[in-house]
């Protein structure tokens, strides 16, 4: 009896509380089914754009590598490596080759050096929005539009030549269009006033976002001029950079419409690119086997180059 009165006899002031009943903790099994809805939420959300680039993308590229195996005929029998070898036998794909080569040194090195100066030039100034207006310009042009205004210029009666008669020059007047490897050099050039836009706009960006702090602190170290400008201020225009030579190396690896436009790959097949040999190859020559390969070569140049040069750009130093 004693016992059960003491049990029910109430607190004392002051003296602490009895614990009473825990609440039960939460189980640890449902720690795995959230991250397991999270996921599953993750992966909704991705779906959509997974399945439009596979449909859009890798099918089509699995396709292409497909019928890269087979030959021409109307029932395409397994070819093998066949038309691959026709970058070894055929003389017209040695040639796009040492064109695309030549694309994309010139669509790389003319534009990164060009729009740099112009942006270094026009980054201040009373007449730089002027010059940013006229070299951006092209910019916003197709590449059709853009070959339509070069073989206004390059033609053989075109406003080069008359420009060199009336100069006295006519020893140098010529068909710009007509003969390897002027004509790709000139086309490289015209793809070049079009391209420069771009990474003027680039450059000026990344000029902007340079922080004057160091600019200063490098005029009190004596830096100025030429050291100033190497050793401070491109130093901190190596993302863009990264940016420039990435699209520009792109583009340079697949110009299709201002070649087709200026010479349709000719005369004889010898300004092609890899880009124009595979429509030739697989539109105009029905040889979609032939087509086929030169596609899988150019995306696996791009893919190649694109990761080689972004690799070693992007990796930090000392990695």
């Amino acid at each position: 009896m004693s016992s059960s009165v003491e049990q029910r006899r109430p607190p004392l002031p002051g003296a602490p509380a009895s614990p009473g009943p825990q609440p039960a903790r939460p189980v640890a099994v449902k720690r795995p089914a959230r991250r397991l809805r999270e996921k599953l939420a993750g992966a909704g959300f991705l779906a959509p754009a997974v399945v439009l680039v596979s449909a859009l993308l890798l099918l089509p590229f699995a396709t292409t590598v497909h019928r890269s195996f087979y030959d021409d005929r109307r029932v395409s029998g397994f070819a093998g490596l066949d038309n691959y070898a026709l970058f070894l036998n055929d003389p017209v794909l040695t040639r796009s080759i040492q064109n695309t080569l030549m694309w994309v040194v010139g669509t790389v090195a003319l534009p990164l050096l060009l729009g740099l100066a112009i942006a270094v030039l026009t980054h201040s100034g009373g007449w730089s929005r002027v010059a940013r207006l006229v070299v951006v310009l092209p910019y916003a042009l197709s590449g059709s539009a853009v070959a339509v205004v070069w073989n206004f210029v390059l033609n053989t009666d075109g406003a080069a030549n008359q420009a060199l008669r009336a100069f006295g020059l006519d020893s140098l007047a010529q068909g710009w269009l007509l003969e390897w490897p002027g004509n790709t050099l000139v086309m490289i050039v015209a793809n070049t006033w079009q391209s420069a836009g771009v990474a003027v706009i680039l450059f000026l960006v990344g000029l902007q976002t340079i922080p004057p702090e160091t600019l200063e602190a490098a005029s009190l170290d004596g830096a100025a001029g030429w050291r100033k400008f190497v050793y401070v201020v491109l130093p901190q225009l190596r993302t863009v950079s990264v940016i420039v030579v990435g699209t520009s190396l792109v583009n340079g690896l697949k110009s299709f419409d201002l070649i087709w436009v200026l010479t349709q790959g000719g005369p004889g097949r010898q300004s092609e690119t890899l880009a124009v040999s595979m429509y030739q190859e697989t539109f105009l020559a029905l040889h979609p086997g032939a087509g086929a390969a030169v596609a899988v070569v150019l995306t696996t140049i791009v893919l190649i180059a694109s990761w080689l040069y972004l690799r070693r750009q992007l990796t930090p130093k000392g990695n």
